[in-house]
């Protein structure tokens, strides 16, 4: 098993607590393409990512998948459904093989009045709320093509190391659109493209026209929009 130091949510635990959760912790491997839990499905388990990377998503009404993260390994997943004793808000599949431990409800419960075991516990679902807002964020605000701009400023190297329809279910854009877009900015000279797929950018200038340009979508109220077809409202 990995450091469990190395994980946010067990980094300030005594040494007591590491070995118990190790004890306590049943382990799992995992295929790629694995599903690990189903958004709805109702859980017992914590889970750690041992080793490989796993994605969160949610499914719309329509059917579309909108990919809210992606974690490698050593990372917390489902702590929402945990301490909520709700549904898994979200279905987490494995785009690698790994490893799952998975830590008993119960033993988290007996020790939340542990003052630095609930006190780290609070950090790592805070972290999870700012993800999820910069997603709401980034859904309500910015255009298709603002979308990718931005990924080329902030990450280019994404599309090299992922395939289009991987990258397009980060965005939450079809592969059609993602294809759409590129071929756009190839023709305008913004971006090259090379056979081994590896994106250079051209004109860094023109990507941040294009945000300032499209961040406004024609939504009346985007975050209700936006909630609407999540089905959150």
């Amino acid at each position: 098993m990995v450091d469990l130091r190395e994980v946010q949510l067990f980094s300030k635990l005594s040494e007591k607590h590491l070995e118990e959760i190790k004890e306590h912790a049943v382990i799992r491997s995992y295929s790629r393409e694995s599903i690990v839990f189903y958004e709805g499905d109702r859980g017992e388990y914590l889970y750690i990512v041992l080793d490989g990377t796993v994605k969160l998503y949610k499914t719309s009404p329509k059917g579309t998948q909108i990919q809210i993260n992606r974690f490698d390994a050593p990372a917390v997943v489902g702590e929402y459904a945990c301490f909520e004793k709700m549904p898994f808000p979200a279905t987490c599949e494995f785009i690698t093989d790994g490893k799952m431990a998975m830590v008993p409800y119960d033993y988290i419960y007996r020790n939340l009045s542990e003052q630095d075991f609930s006190l780290e516990i609070i950090k790592s679902l805070t972290s999870k709320i700012m993800v999820l807002s910069a997603l709401i964020h980034k859904e309500t605000i910015y255009s298709s093509e603002a979308k990718v701009a931005k990924m080329l400023l902030e990450n280019s190297e994404i599309f090299s190391k992922l395939k289009y329809n991987e990258v397009a279910s980060i965005l939450n854009l079809t592969p059609e659109t993602l294809s759409r877009i590129f071929k756009k900015m190839k023709k305008e000279g913004i971006i090259e493209v090379d056979r081994q797929h590896h994106v250079q950018v051209l004109d860094p200038e023109a990507l941040q026209m294009v945000i300032e340009n499209n961040k406004i979508k024609t939504c009346t109220n985007c975050l209700a929009d936006f909630k609407k077809q999540m089905g959150m409202d």
